[in-house]
C-alpha cells in the first residue's frame, strides 16, 4: 500500500452521516490549472455541490501523491462516503508543484522562506495563491476556506497556515512531520531510519509522474539490506547521485543548520488560525510530529486556538475505517467514527458557525482502559513522576536500587543486527506489508536473543494509568567509541489472560525509542564515546495515555540495534555513518547498569488514584 492511500482514505473512506434539510446529494467534478504568482500552474479538481441551497466555505487537500478523485464528472454524496460531504462543502484537491499534473519542480519538505526572502514563492504562498483564486472564480462560495490532510499533506496544511490568506479561517495538520533529524520520518534521536529513508525518498523523487516502487530483487528484505552494506553503497550501486534527499542525508550528518532550518520548529512560532492537531500514539512514519509542534505553537497560543486529538492508531488510520484495533490489539470502540464525528464539528463551527465552539484542550484516547479522556492541557499538569529502575536478576522495580555494582551486559554485533519485527521484512509499501501495525507487534520474538536484555516487574496488584511524556534514563557503556540504544517501554499481559486466552504473555509495546550515542552531548556536533565508561542516555520515549491493568507487568527491554529500521551503527566512530567503510563495522560489548550510583530508570507520569 503506498502513501497515496491515506490521501484516498481522506477523501473516499469516511463514514456517511444524514444531515437534516440542507444536506446535498451530487457534487460536480471541475479541473483547472491555477497560477501561482511566479507563473507556475497548479493542477487542481474542485467539487461543488449540485443543489447546494446557500454559499458554502472551501475544503482543501495539497497532496504530493496525486489527487484522489476519479474521472467521473458528477458525484453522488453517498459515494464519497465523507461525513462532511452531506453538510455541503466546496472540496478542493490540488497536485504540489513539481509532482503529477502541475508544473514547476519539488523537493521533499522545503521550509518557508516568503517572509525572509521577497519574491520567493513556497507552500505557504501556493495555498495563498490558491485560497485567492478560488474566492474569485468558484460561484456559491461564503468566503471561507478550511485546509487539511495527514501525513505530507498534513504538513502542507501546517505550512499553508503560516501567514494566510485572511479567508482561510482553519486548518487540521494530522500525522504531520515535526523534524526529520530529531523524530518524524527519516531520523529518530541521529538515528537513521534506512529502509523507510531510502525506500520513501526514491519513491517521492524518482519520477514526477508517479510513485515508484524501488526495484528490490527479492520479497524479504532483511538479507538484502543486511549485504548493502555500508550506506556509500546505496550512491554508487543504486542512486548514482539522482535522488537529491538521499544527497542530503549524505551531506548532513549531523543537526546542522541544513535540518534546523527545514524544520517547521524555526518557520511556524504561534497558530495563526484555529489549529487541531492530530495524531496516532503507534504512529509509524510520524509519531512526534504532531505533539511536538501542538507544545511549540502552545506556548503561544494567546488567543486560545491550539488543540490536539491523539487516539490509538497507526500513520493515518483515524482517516477511514473503524480504527476499533491495531494488529492483535482490540480498542473496544470505533476510535475511527468519534474522531471523524469530532473533525466534522471543528469544521463546521470555524467554516460554517454551526455549533457551541466549545472544543476540549485535548482529546486523547487512554489505551488499556480503552476510553476516550480530555484534558485542560497536554501534557496534563496533575500526574505524579514515578521511577521504573531496572534491577538485579532481570526485574523492575519502583524501588531505586542499593548495589554498588551492578551490570548486565550483551555483545552487539552489526553481522547479526536484531531485526525490528519479525521476518520477513516486506518493502514498506510492498504487497503484504506489516509496516502499518509493527509498533504493535509482541515483543516476545526478540525477548530471548542473547543481545537483548529484558527487566520485568512482579505482576500489577492494581491498574495503573500512565498520562503524559514517558523519559528513560539509560546507564550504560560500550567497548566501542559510538553505539545504538533502543529502549522500550512493554506492557506483558497475564500467563494465562483470562479476558483474551490467545493473548496470553503478549508482550505489548507502550513507547519505545532509539538514540544514537555519538548524539550524547549534542546532536550538532557528535563526539565518540569514551569506551567502557558509564554515561547517561536521556532518551525521549514521546507521550502516551496508558493504563497497565491489574495482573498484567511492566518491562524495560534494551537493545544496541533495530534492522533494517535503523541503519547499522559501525560502533567505532567515524566523522559520517553515510561514509563509513565496511571495516569500520565491529562488535562491541554492551552494558546496562543498574547500581545505586548508575540507576538506568524510566520515569513514569502516573495519574491519580493508583
Amino acid at each position: 500500500m503506498k502513501k497515496i492511500l491515506l490521501c484516498l482514505l481522506c477523501v473516499v473512506s469516511f463514514i456517511a452521516l444524514k444531515a437534516q434539510d440542507d444536506s446535498i446529494r451530487f457534487y460536480k467534478k471541475t479541473s483547472v490549472m491555477i497560477p501561482m504568482r511566479d507563473g507556475v500552474k497548479l493542477f487542481t479538481v474542485i467539487l461543488s455541490p449540485v443543489d447546494a441551497k446557500k454559499p458554502l466555505p472551501f475544503l482543501m487537500q495539497r497532496t504530493p501523491y496525486g489527487i484522489p478523485v476519479g474521472n467521473d464528472t458528477v458525484y453522488k454524496t453517498e459515494s464519497l462516503r465523507n461525513i462532511l460531504a452531506d453538510g455541503g462543502y466546496i472540496f478542493v484537491y490540488q497536485d504540489i508543484r513539481g509532482k503529477y499534473k502541475s508544473e514547476g519542480s519539488m523537493q521533499i519538505h522545503q521550509p518557508l522562506i516568503h517572509a525572509t526572502k521577497k519574491g520567493a514563492i513556497d507552500e505557504s504562498t501556493d495555498t495563498w495563491d490558491t485560497v485567492d483564486w478560488l474566492l474569485k472564480n468558484v460561484a456559491n462560495n461564503n468566503g471561507k476556506a478550511g485546509i487539511y490532510g495527514i501525513s505530507y499533506p498534513g504538513w502542507l496544511a501546517l505550512a499553508g497556515s503560516v501567514d494566510p490568506h485572511p479567508a482561510l479561517k482553519a486548518a487540521s495538520e494530522q500525522a504531520c512531520m515535526a523534524d526529520l533529524f530529531l523524530g518524524d520520518d527519516f531520523h529518530h534521536n541521529g538515528a537513521f531510519r534506512l529502509s523507510y529513508g531510502m525506500e520513501y525518498s526514491y519513491e517521492i523523487e524518482f519520477d514526477k509522474t508517479t510513485d515508484s516502487d524501488f526495484p528490490f530483487p527479492q520479497y524479504d528484505l532483511f538479507d538484502w539490506y543486511l549485504k548493502l552494506g555500508s550506506l556509500k553503497n546505496v550512491n554508487e550501486k543504486y542512486f548514482h547521485n539522482k535522488i537529491p534527499t538521499w544527497n542530503n542525508f549524505v551531506a548532513h550528518p549531523a543537526y546542522d543548520a541544513f535540518w534546523q532550518t527545514n524544520s517547521p520548529l524555526s518557520y511556524v512560532h504561534a497558530p495563526q488560525i484555529p489549529q487541531l492537531h492530530v495524531g496516532g500514539y503507534y504512529d509509524q512514519e510520524d509519531i512526534n510530529g504532531p505533539q511536538l509542534m501542538y507544545g511549540h505553537m502552545e506556548k503561544k497560543d494567546s488567543f486560545n486556538r491550539n488543540f490536539i486529538v491523539l487516539g490509538p492508531w497507526n500513520h493515518g488510520q483515524w482517516g477511514g475505517g473503524r480504527g476499533d484495533s491495531l494488529g492483535k490489539i482490540s480498542f473496544e470502540r470505533k476510535t475511527g467514527v468519534d474522531f471523524r464525528v469530532l473533525q466534522k464539528k471543528w469544521f463546521d463551527y470555524w467554516l460554517k458557525g454551526i455549533g457551541d465552539g466549545k472544543f476540549d484542550e485535548a482529546t486523547c484516547f487512554q489505551t488499556g482502559s480503552n476510553q476516550w479522556k480530555t484534558y485542560t492541557s497536554w501534557p496534563p499538569k496533575n500526574a505524579v513522576a514515578k521511577r521504573l529502575y531496572a534491577a538485579a536478576n532481570n526485574k523492575a522495580s519502583f524501588t531505586r536500587p542499593t548495589a554498588a555494582v551492578a551490570f548486565e551486559s550483551y555483545v552487539s554485533d552489526p553481522a547479526k543486527p536484531v531485526p525490528y519485527r519479525t521476518l520477513p521484512i516486506e518493502a514498506t509499501y510492498g504487497e503484504g506489508s506489516r509496516w502499518r501495525p509493527w509498533q504493535v507487534e509482541d515483543q516476545r520474538f526478540v525477548s530471548n536473543r542473547p543481545d537483548v536484555l529484558s527487566f520485568v516487574m512482579d505482576s500489577l496488584t492494581s491498574d495503573i494509568t500512565v498520562t503524559g511524556n514517558i523519559i528513560a534514563h539509560l546507564f550504560a557503556a560500550t567497548s566501542g567509541t559510538d553505539g545504538d540504544w533502543i529502549v522500550k517501554l512493554i506492557d506483558v499481559y497475564p500467563a494465562f489472560d483470562t479476558k483474551s486466552l490467545f493473548m496470553s504473555g503478549y508482550q505489548l509495546p507502550v513507547a519505545m525509542e532509539v538514540f544514537r550515542g555519538r548524539f550524547q552531548k549534542s546532536f550538532s556536533n557528535p563526539q565518540p564515546l569514551v569506551a567502557n565508561k558509564p554515561t547517561e542516555f536521556t532518551i525521549d520515549l514521546h507521550s502516551i495515555n496508558h493504563t497497565f491493568k491489574k495482573g498484567h507487568h511492566l518491562m524495560i527491554q534494551v537493545q544496541s540495534s533495530w534492522f533494517p529500521l535503523i541503519d547499522r551503527n559501525p560502533q567505532k566512530f567515524v566523522p559520517n555513518i553515510f561514509e563509513a567503510n565496511e571495516s569500520d563495522y565491529i562488535k562491541a560489548t554492551q552494558r546496562v547498569y543498574f547500581s545505586a550510583q548508575y540507576p538506568t530508570y524510566i520515569e513514569l507520569p502516573v495519574m491519580g488514584n493508583n
